[in-house]
């Protein structure tokens, strides 16, 4: 077959994709509730599947339906093994939670998976009764299991480190709290953590650098939870000029912020309902890349037909993603005639 692609202007309205960062913690917090829940999510992906399987080896028991997912909570296993792919979030997330529960698990990881930083996570965990493998061992495998106590964590390393010792502390018999040490790096992901626990019932009080974890705390199944539409997905068709339905505009997702940037570099925004579109001309500008790493790709798109120098910094955590995104970023927007270049070490 022969396919001619003609460049037109890109016009429309896409519905977006379900958040997986949403997908994630819901079906973890119905994995550790009592009781059966419903997870409404209408689309599926590599990572939130990793999860599926991660949660069903642990001894949830999940059952698909034709408008999600039925998860029911409990009979949690004293080993186990899972392959959780490439997903980050699936791996940092349901290690803590393993460990709080004595699981004694191997994460089978694909790609660059186990040669991300994890040192952070791994030395709090052995300071309080578990042990991680080395670094770049594959499978990751914990041991051992978790007490109760103060966790310290430095701020400027993945804050899903924060959120997996978020879902495992209330698993506890005895009160807990995490000290964060310095800025929290993408703390709005935390934030959907936050919310996704007050949905079962687990509402951690905030402290002045972290959050205390009670020990009465139980996670509670609502029964159902609907998984709302991906932000970070629909940047790309943001930046695009194309209309996206299907977004909440009271979110705890970070990557609401694509809005904020488009609107700093000129675009005017609008909304009707639950969609949203960006128009007019975009010219350059400082884009702080710390709270929204993720939009670094899409945003640099945007960059190359804004008027102007745009500079993004505080990037440097995404060479340490699947890939390194401000390499292959740069290069695939090079290679289609951008004037750019990559800053730092890579």
């Amino acid at each position: 077959m022969i396919a001619r692609i003609t460049p037109s202007p890109v016009l429309g309205c896409v519905r977006a994709p379900a958040s997986k960062s949403a997908a994630h913690r819901a079906m973890i917090c119905a994995a550790l509730a009592n009781g059966e829940t419903d997870i409404r999510c209408a689309d599926t992906n590599a990572d939130i599947e990793a999860t599926l399987r991660c949660i069903t080896a642990l001894g949830a028991c999940t059952e698909r339906s034709n408008v999600g997912v039925r998860v029911r909570g409990g009979n949690f296993k004293n080993s186990a093994r899972a392959d959780c792919g490439e997903s980050g979030s699936t791996l940092r997330f349901l290690i803590p939670v393993a460990a709080a529960l004595g699981c004694e698990m191997q994460f089978h990881c694909a790609g660059r998976l186990p040669e991300r930083p994890m040192d952070a996570l791994r030395d709090a965990l052995s300071s309080h009764g578990a042990a991680l493998s080395p670094a770049g061992a594959n499978p990751v495998c914990v041991r051992g299991k978790l007490q109760p106590g103060r966790y310290v964590l430095p701020g400027n390393v993945s804050s899903q480190f924060v959120s997996g010792l978020l879902f495992a502390l209330p698993l506890l018999d005895g009160e807990s709290e995490i000290v964060i040490d310095g800025p929290l790096s993408s703390a709005d992901y935390v934030e959907m953590t936050l919310r996704a626990l007050a949905d079962f019932g687990i509402r951690p009080e905030r402290t002045e650098n972290g959050f205390r974890i009670p020990a009465d705390a139980v996670y509670r199944s609502p029964g159902e939870m609907r998984i709302e539409g991906d932000w970070s997905g629909a940047a790309f068709w943001l930046c695009a000029g194309v209309s996206v339905t299907g977004l909440l505009g009271d979110t705890a997702q970070g990557d609401r912020r694509v809005l904020d940037v488009l609107c700093r570099m000129g675009a005017e925004i609008c909304r009707v309902g639950d969609t949203f579109s960006a128009r007019g001309l975009l010219r350059g500008t400082v884009i702080d890349a710390d709270p929204i790493p993720d939009l670094v790709p899409p945003l640099a798109a945007a960059a190359v037909y804004a008027q102007g120098e745009t500079r993004i910094v505080n990037a440097a955590r995404l060479r340490a993603k699947e890939s390194d995104r401000l390499y292959t970023t740069a290069a695939a927007l090079r290679s289609l005639g951008a004037d750019i270049r990559e800053e730092g070490t890579a």
